[in-house]
């Protein structure tokens, strides 16, 4: 119920800005231009009348934004208040030109708005660290990593200096002790003369002394206690039990912490939320687009010709704007307790961009289908996903193109012969996904020995180019002696830089660019001898050199659900765990979409110690003790996944299918000279 309260005030906060907001446009942009203000003062007292209640809408909002845990309405929020903050600053601007002066005193204004001096203060908005705190940390560590790299430490002195240093400090602490020592018997001494100098008293004397210090102490304290309740009594002083914070404060701050790491937990869900959507809407809704969108244009292209007797040009295609719409000012928000995002807001926003993309996409089909085709030739029954989005291949698809390419050709040597020679293979893909584990997983397979020719690993071995041509022969000449052998260049992209770093320019990671293709042609079909090449950034490579040298490129991307489903159990199984009925291994799968599979490594084997697999019996393994090892791992982000993929597309074989798949459409359309609107809209 808290919660529910919670989320109502800060709903009820916003409202109220929203409408503080909207009159406040009203007075500055009325309906009738008024009449311009030639008395300064007047215009100033305006122009601070707006600045304070522009403070008071963002102290509102500041509140509502930091508190609120919904993903969407925070974002409609932040828009809001991040102009809000804009326009107090150009009031500010306007005042400090108008008056004058940096400083401003409004104490009437504040008088007539009923509010208070701190009404006026302008907070910080919290999510300015909050939401870079994650940046910050990475920089600390960065800089802790750099500061332990670092040699801070300084030669050590000789030993006669350093024997000296030690002698005095020895010699201080000595001294001082002594005359610790000397001090305690001086005042003892003292103490003993004293007392023989004193006249000895009766005990009555002595208990009448004791009594009236007691008395003494006593009754200044009482009155000391009376003063201060007196103080409090009349309001000039504040009580002390009121100095701590009270329960309800400490409750409210756990609540705010509480809120914020749901905000983060809201956000991860809405951004998961948002590729599911768009992909159910491609799928689902998409083809029902296009076939509409594709009726709407024939009829359209028909009623032309009907009334001008010929087809018409396609129109430009026009950016249209779109209004504001406060869409939570009348939501029914009852049943949304834990204020998760809203599936279907997200719906209503990627909607209209999926039916732009369909829209540009049914508008090339059907220009290449009114300029090549005649008649009834269209797209009509086929699925986005077959028209325009190519699927990522799973981790056993991989699997089995490894297994086809270097497992079979090289723990057969009749195979190796008889089949097309694959003498170089590159892995591409994010860090994590398995590229040199499958390059063991190869060596295993087929008992072959591994060469480890990476950039790193040959700096400086070997130098000058003598000593590296002597380095490449030993290496195959070994390789083809003791052959199925793998010879592996790890992040083979350094081998092609476009341009090499300058902090790598000593290394010298170009050195084999040269030498290494001349010894590749040598390699023959009885020769069981692969190089297998493994990268996650071929952005940084040329590619012209690259794809030369490598004439098989695998693009391993993230496990999808189905694998990370078999992934977590396998795991957890290898590394002594139990899977029970407690364990929900398909929300696990769910929440890890993105993590690679040394991701999911590294979280089972820091879940599963000793300790822990001890207490399964009373305490079974659960899905949340997963969530904050991946909470601290960055995930394969979307972006870097379409990076590669784009960079997949340009490759020779990504070309050919590209050019595959409009083969037809240019094939036709160039056999047909006589439509000269077909060529514009080709162009188009």
């Amino acid at each position: 119920m808290s919660k529910t309260v919670s989320g109502s005030t800060y709903n009820t906060l916003w409202s109220e800005a929203h409408e503080e907001l909207s009159c406040l446009l009203d007075e500055e942009l009325p309906e009738e231009p008024l009449r311009p203000e030639r008395d300064r003062v007047v215009f100033f007292q305006r122009l601070a009348t707006f600045y304070v209640r522009y403070v008071q809408i963002f102290r509102q909002l500041e509140e509502a934004y930091d508190q609120s845990v919904h993903p969407q309405k925070r974002r409609a929020i932040r828009q809001v208040l991040d102009s809000v903050i804009g326009r107090v600053l150009e009031l500010k601007n306007e005042m400090v030109e108008k008056e004058f002066s940096e400083y401003h005193y409004m104490d009437d204004i504040i008088q007539d708005l009923k509010l208070t001096p701190e009404d006026l203060e302008i907070p910080v908005p919290r999510y300015f660290i909050w939401e870079r705190n994650k940046v910050l940390q990475d920089r600390e560590r960065m800089f802790a990593a750099i500061f332990n790299q670092m040699d801070v430490t300084e030669k050590a002195g000789k030993s006669s200096r350093a024997i000296k240093i030690v002698q005095v400090a020895e010699r201080a602490r000595q001294g001082r002790l002594r005359a610790k020592f000397m001090r305690e018997i001086h005042r003892d001494s003292e103490r003993q003369r004293r007392a023989e100098e004193q006249e000895a008293v009766s005990t009555d004397q002595a208990a009448v002394c004791i009594q009236k210090v007691w008395r003494g102490f006593m009754q200044r304290k009482i009155t000391k206690r009376l003063r201060e309740e007196e103080m409090i009594f009349l309001g000039m002083a504040m009580d002390p039990n009121l100095s701590y914070p009270s329960q309800t404060e400490l409750d409210t701050v756990n609540i705010e912490a509480n809120r914020r790491t749901r905000q983060g937990e809201h956000e991860d869900d809405y951004q998961k939320s948002i590729g599911s959507v768009i992909y159910q809407l491609r799928e689902v809704e998409g083809p029902e687009m296009k076939e509409t969108m594709k009726d709407q244009i024939r009829q359209w292209f028909i009623e032309c010709r009907d009334a001008t007797g010929s087809f018409p040009d396609y129109p430009e295609e026009e950016d249209g704007g779109s209004a504001l719409i406060f869409v939570w000012k009348n939501r029914n928000e009852i049943m949304n307790f834990s204020q998760r995002h809203e599936l279907e807001l997200i719906k209503e926003e990627k909607r209209k961009e999926i039916e732009v993309e369909i829209r540009k996409q049914v508008t090339d089909v059907n220009i290449h289908t009114c300029s090549v085709f005649k008649g009834d030739y269209s797209y009509l029954g086929t699925t986005l996903r077959q028209s325009d989005i190519e699927p990522m291949p799973s981790l056993s698809d991989v699997r089995q193109v490894v297994a086809l390419y270097a497992v079979l050709p090289l723990g057969s040597q009749a195979v190796h012969e008889k089949a097309p020679l694959v003498k170089t293979m590159l892995l591409v893909g994010p860090s994590g996904v398995g590229k040199k584990m499958l390059v063991h997983a190869i060596c295993q397979e087929t008992g072959a020995n591994l060469f480890d020719l990476s950039p790193l690993n040959v700096a400086g071995k070997y130098p000058g180019k003598s000593g590296l041509q002597m380095m490449l022969h030993v290496v195959f000449k070994v390789a083809r002696l003791m052959q199925p052998s793998v010879i592996w260049i790890g992040e083979a992209e350094k081998m092609f830089y476009k341009k090499v770093p300058k902090e790598e320019k000593e290394l010298d990671p170009k050195r084999l660019k040269k030498d290494l293709p001349k010894i590749l042609k040598s390699i023959k079909g009885e020769d069981c001898v692969l190089i297998v090449g493994t990268t996650s950034d071929p952005h940084s490579a040329d590619l012209k050199s690259l794809c030369k040298f490598y004439n098989k490129i695998i693009l391993i991307p993230r496990p999808d659900y189905a694998s990370r489903y078999v992934m977590w159990k396998e795991l957890i199984k290898k590394n002594g765990g139990e899977v029970t009925s407690d364990l929900d291994l398909s929300s696990l799968a769910k929440i890890s979409d993105g993590y690679t599979q040394g991701h999911m490594v590294q979280v089972v084997r820091s879940i599963l110690t000793e300790r822990r697999i001890q207490q399964f019996p009373k305490r079974p393994l659960t899905a949340s003790e997963f969530v904050s090892p991946l909470a601290r791992i960055d995930p394969v982000f979307q972006e870097e996944e379409e990076a590669l993929k784009n960079w997949y597309a340009k490759t020779p074989l990504g070309k050919k299918r590209i050019k595959a798949a409009l083969g037809k459409d240019g094939d036709e359309e160039s056999s047909k000279t006589g439509s000269k609107s077909g060529k514009k809209k080709g162009k188009k």
